[in-house]
């Protein structure tokens, strides 16, 4: 190490009034390889003890000298602590500082004894003798030619590592950057000069825009072939989070040229190219007319061109169990379980008998539940091999809840392995069994789909179960909707509200919601749906806390931590997710620990949500529980779903994790609720859809209060316009691609 210094700056912090600390690192208490977080202490020259610093530091050793720059924080448990902005990395100043460096182990094949001896031998000139002569390491007792070469070694490795890092934090990238670095190692640099959009493409958690900002203070040309190809897969990502399987190309050609502020001739030319190295696959749909031609991405493309082949196979192959007579199913299922059921409860019965793949679906009260309890009773009374799967573990709880047997998440029958992010189930090593059944199918995105087709033998009976007007997947496509659409699997949609269920006001009104009619509010005191009239946002806001946080529980003896959820139509604004979250969590949790993590304000004892499938940990997008404990020393959170207790080990895992006192209603699909909230204002008037506000309401179960503008339920009911998403799936099932 020389005396030169580096100094790294993180974007987007100008203007803050900062200090310098300068002085070794006594202890690292907590470093996170992936991301350089880093909890550690130093000692400042002429200060008594030492210094808490936090922050994304180059593989911190303990004494490494650093000038660190950055601003006090208090936090309500460690007291003061030093947040870095800045810093850099110089020599330590005094022979006790160089032995403690060395025998950090930050340098292979130094230890205690040896950094000792090395440094009696060489005193403040060891650093430049071990990077300028590293042969008179021979002058030291115990070190030979052998060990003065892998010195040598190690210490080169341990220069151009930092030196790779501070080039990718001074551009930028802090938590990401080790993980760039274990990607391209020393070829890091040469990288991402000659093509930042590499990281785009190749770093899961780099996006267009970051690799953008980098390649313009690299000078990179705006119209570079690199960044045009780049802005175009991030327009088609873009569209893939937005539910489309494919894009039209003139559309993609628009949105590029606004994303990217180029020629329309220069994404012509950028769609050829991707096109010719494989990078998007394209299809005619209306030959003249290259506007309308389909632009896929590969792996999209062929998702739904296999899930279309083997669900055409699987509606046309023979049944394992051979033929079952309906008739007599019938009458078993009346007898053995006591039920009577409807005509189109007998279609369904029936279907299942006949066909070996259906698709049932209906909304509340009309017994789907029912009969898919009697379906599987049915094939497991004959020893039939019989599985049941749902999207997220919630639906698979309530599957096993209505049967009695055990449900899986797909992930989980699938056999995923986080490890390599592959499913063990595929068509080399395929499920077994004789009946599939998928419940919550509309949350079943073409991905998903295709992997799950894929490990279905032939013969198996396959039925898709959902409510086909609920909003679609959050992924791409719109599968059961398509299904249905093609006319090429059976269907079974039952239409029968049982007598029971009238007595719900919720299921009455779904029904209504669901035929472009206004819920309509019954006068009795015990009505399961309310609704409560009132213009003004923030009279709303205060409505909504004061019922989560008093009425409801005090009425119903609901928790509203873990039975009441507040769901909103949007994240901005009054009425919106973040602000609800945040006045929730100060009316529920008033005197929970706080602390900041990437701007946002925990406490202990917080309801939250998962953000992200973590099969590691086996949590999962939109899973619900309360954070039970975070120790910025030890690195590491607590949060306990359902009774589970999940340790995320760096804080920084806690990215995934946001407040939950209020969620969007997208993210509440396939759940349950004892009670759900709902306010609505015109100002949501750009999501207020008549799927949407059936969803919400839907999620109810014992209570459903509506709160809000009559005119916004009015425009939710009569828009009956989903957003159209652009898939052939539909088309390939029945023959029309």
């Amino acid at each position: 190490m020389t005396d030169r210094e580096t100094t790294t700056r993180r974007p987007g912090e100008t203007g803050e009034t900062m200090e310098t600390l300068t002085g070794p690192i006594e202890r690292v208490t907590f470093y996170a390889r992936e991301s350089g977080y880093t909890v550690a202490r130093i000692s400042v020259p002429g200060q008594v003890g030492t210094v808490t610093v936090v922050g994304h530091l180059i593989n911190p050793g303990v004494g490494q000298w650093y000038d660190f720059t950055g601003t006090w924080v208090s936090h309500p448990r460690y007291g003061p602590q030093f947040q870095v902005r800045e810093f850099a990395a110089r020599a330590p100043v005094t022979e006790e500082g160089i032995r403690t460096y060395l025998s950090s182990g930050i340098i292979r094949n130094i230890g205690t004894e040896l950094a000792s001896r090395i440094v009696d031998s060489f005193g403040m000139d060891t650093f430049r003798v071990i990077s300028e002569e590293p042969h008179r390491l021979c002058e030291v007792d115990g070190i030979g030619k052998v060990r003065a070469e892998a010195i040598r070694n190690a210490w080169k490795e341990h220069e151009g590592i930092r030196d790779i890092m501070v080039f990718l934090y001074s551009h930028g990238i802090t938590g990401l950057a080790a993980r760039i670095f274990k990607r391209y190692g020393d070829d890091t640099v040469e990288v991402v000069r000659e093509n930042p959009f590499r990281l785009a493409l190749e770093i899961p958690g780099i996006g267009f825009q970051t690799a953008d900002r980098i390649a313009q203070r690299l000078g990179v040309p705006s119209d570079s072939p690199g960044r045009i190809h780049a802005g175009i897969m991030y327009v088609l990502e873009t569209m893939a989070m937005q539910g489309h399987v494919y894009v039209p190309r003139g559309l993609l050609v628009r949105l590029g040229m606004e994303q990217l502020g180029v020629r329309k001739d220069a994404l012509d030319q950028g769609i050829a190219g991707l096109r010719a190295s494989g990078g998007v696959m394209v299809e005619q749909l209306n030959h003249g007319r290259e506007d309308e031609d389909a632009v896929y991405k590969p792996a999209l493309l062929k998702a739904e061109q296999c899930c279309a082949e083997k669900l055409l196979l699987l509606c046309n192959a023979r049944k394992r169990v051979g033929d079952m007579d309906s008739g007599k199913a019938i009458a078993w299922v009346q007898k053995n379980l006591g039920i009577t059921l409807s005509g189109s409860q007998e279609d369904a019965v029936r279907c299942a008998c006949e066909n070996s793949c259906m698709v049932l679906t209906g909304g509340p009260g009309t017994g789907k539940t029912t009969v898919l309890a009697a379906i599987f009773k049915m094939f497991a009374w004959g020893h039939t091999d019989v599985l049941l799967a749902a999207p997220t573990g919630r639906a698979a709880k309530r599957m096993s809840e209505a049967t009695g047997a055990e449900a899986k998440t797909i992930h989980r029958l699938l056999e995923y392995n986080p490890t390599t992010d592959r499913f063990m189930r595929d068509e080399d090593n395929e499920l077994k069994a004789d009946l599939l059944i998928v419940d919550e199918a509309s949350m079943v995105d073409i991905l998903l789909l295709e992997h799950l087709l894929e490990a279905v033998p032939l013969g198996t009976t396959v039925i898709f179960v959902g409510d086909v007007d609920q909003l679609p997947s959050v992924g791409p496509g719109n599968v059961l909707r398509d299904m249905l659409d093609s006319g090429k699997v059976p269907v079974v949609r039952l239409d029968t509200i049982f007598r029971q269920a009238l007595r719900s006001r919720i299921v009455v009104n779904s029904h209504r919601i669901n035929h472009g009619k206004m819920p309509e509010v019954s006068g009795e005191a015990e009505s399961d749906y309310v609704f409560i009239r009132e213009e003004d946002p923030e009279a709303v806001l205060r409505r909504v806390i004061d019922m989560v946080a008093h009425e409801i529980p005090a009425r119903y003896g609901l928790n509203p931590f873990t039975q009441i959820q507040v769901l909103s139509p949007m994240h901005k604004g009054v009425l919106g997710v973040e602000n609800l979250n945040r006045e929730l969590q100060k009316a529920l949790n008033p005197c929970g620990r706080v602390f900041m993590k990437g701007g946002r304000e925990y406490r202990i004892g917080d309801k939250v949500m998962q953000t992200r499938n973590n099969y590691e940990l086996e949590v999962f997008n939109g899973d619900i529980g309360i954070l039970t404990k975070v120790d910025e020393e030890e690195g590491k959170a607590m949060v306990s779903y359902d009774g589970r207790l999940v340790t995320y080990r760096d804080p920084e895992g806690l990215e995934d994790v946001i407040l939950s006192y209020a969620t969007t209603i997208h993210k509440a699909q396939g759940s349950e609720y004892q009670a759900v909230v709902i306010p609505l204002g015109t100002q949501h008037f750009v999501m207020l859809q008549r799927n949407l506000l059936y969803t919400a309401v839907t999620r109810g179960k014992r209570l459903v209060v509506m709160l809000g503008s009559e005119r916004a339920v009015e425009i939710a009911v009569k828009n009956s316009r989903t957003r159209m998403r652009y898939s052939l799936f539909a088309r390939r099932l029945s023959g029309g691609v």
